[in-house]
């Protein structure tokens, strides 16, 4: 079972996402599916070939009967968005999509873990648990490890420090309602803001808003540029994959249902969770400031009401 990866959807997404892993250690092989199975035959082979220069990993095209003893199943399938949507308005297209996925997945690789990428992100491990009773650990959204990339990218550029010194995490909603978490970012064992002042490069009220506007709003100025945010998430992909397999035990800001957060009943938010082989850790809620703990309670809701609609939409399933 070890190292055997399927990505379920094999547009830009998942093939930025397979080239990615085919290089990641620990994969030994990947799975592309996609229901134009000639893009995905076109994929996988063209990732191969890529390979061929130095991987040990196989790629292939397959169908659902190829993901026994597969390890972790990505799913990437369902509308992409579009300049001028959010991610939530892909809600009532996209869950179908992942409930029928599901489906045919859990009969094969039922202990699998499960990581989506498929918009609304935070929405698509709800149903893994509430529709199929998926163990909450084991139905991961990448969520806000995108974003906690991108703030610490940001701050990076600003400080003149290698994005891997920066300690600091996106929590909520991967979304408009997301917040980042300025009050607990580190550097060098100390606060971000006393770092900043001690280097000489301070990070006043002003320069934090606009720099939590442009990781907020990221996603959507790429796609206004090329079309599509794809290398990004798909990097974000290949990392959280390689955690599972080589049992890492590392911590990302990643979405898992909860029954309860903040008063909160059945959300799914970005906080830190440990990732290893089983899945995902229980998550962490980390010290929030006033604001910060707001913000995120709102965040909280805002997918509480979207998970809700979410289902809501699902068919009723028949006894089988």
């Amino acid at each position: 079972m070890q190292g055997k990866v399927a990505i379920i959807g094999a547009g830009l997404v998942g093939a930025a996402a397979g080239y990615l892993l085919a290089n990641v250690p620990g994969v030994s092989e990947i799975v592309l599916l996609d229901m134009d199975q000639a893009r995905a035959r076109s994929e996988a082979a063209d990732i191969a070939h890529a390979a061929a220069f130095g991987s040990p990993a196989v790629i292939k095209a397959g169908d659902y009967a190829d993901l026994a003893g597969t390890q972790v199943v990505v799913v990437t399938a369902g509308t992409s968005l579009k300049p001028g949507q959010t991610r939530l308005d892909l809600l009532a297209a996209n869950v179908g999509v992942v409930a029928s996925v599901l489906e045919r997945v859990l009969a094969v690789v039922p202990d699998a873990v499960l990581l989506f990428a498929t918009n609304p992100v935070d929405v698509m491990p709800a149903v893994a648990v509430r529709r199929f009773g998926v163990p909450r650990g084991r139905a991961i959204g990448t969520g806000c490890t995108l974003d906690s990339a991108r703030f610490r990218d940001r701050l990076a550029q600003h400080l003149g420090v290698s994005p891997s010194s920066v300690h600091a995490n996106v929590l909520g909603e991967h979304g408009d309602s997301e917040v980042l978490h300025w009050s607990g970012a580190q550097i060098a064992g100390m606060p971000l803001t006393d770092f900043a002042e001690k280097l000489g490069r301070p990070l006043p009220p002003e320069m934090r808003e606009a720099m939590t506007k442009e990781v907020r709003t990221s996603a959507y100025r790429i796609k206004e540029g090329k079309g599509v945010s794809n290398f990004g998430i798909g990097g974000c992909i290949a990392r959280l994959t390689r955690a599972v397999v080589n049992d890492e035990h590392v911590i990302f800001s990643v979405s898992t249902f909860m029954e309860e957060l903040m008063g909160v009943q059945e959300t799914c938010v970005s906080l830190p969770h440990v990732l290893s082989a089983k899945g995902a850790s229980a998550p962490f809620l980390p010290p929030l400031d006033m604001a910060e703990e707001k913000a995120l309670r709102h965040s909280a809701e805002v997918l509480r009401e979207a998970i809700q609609a979410g289902l809501e939409a699902l068919p009723l399933r028949t006894a089988s």
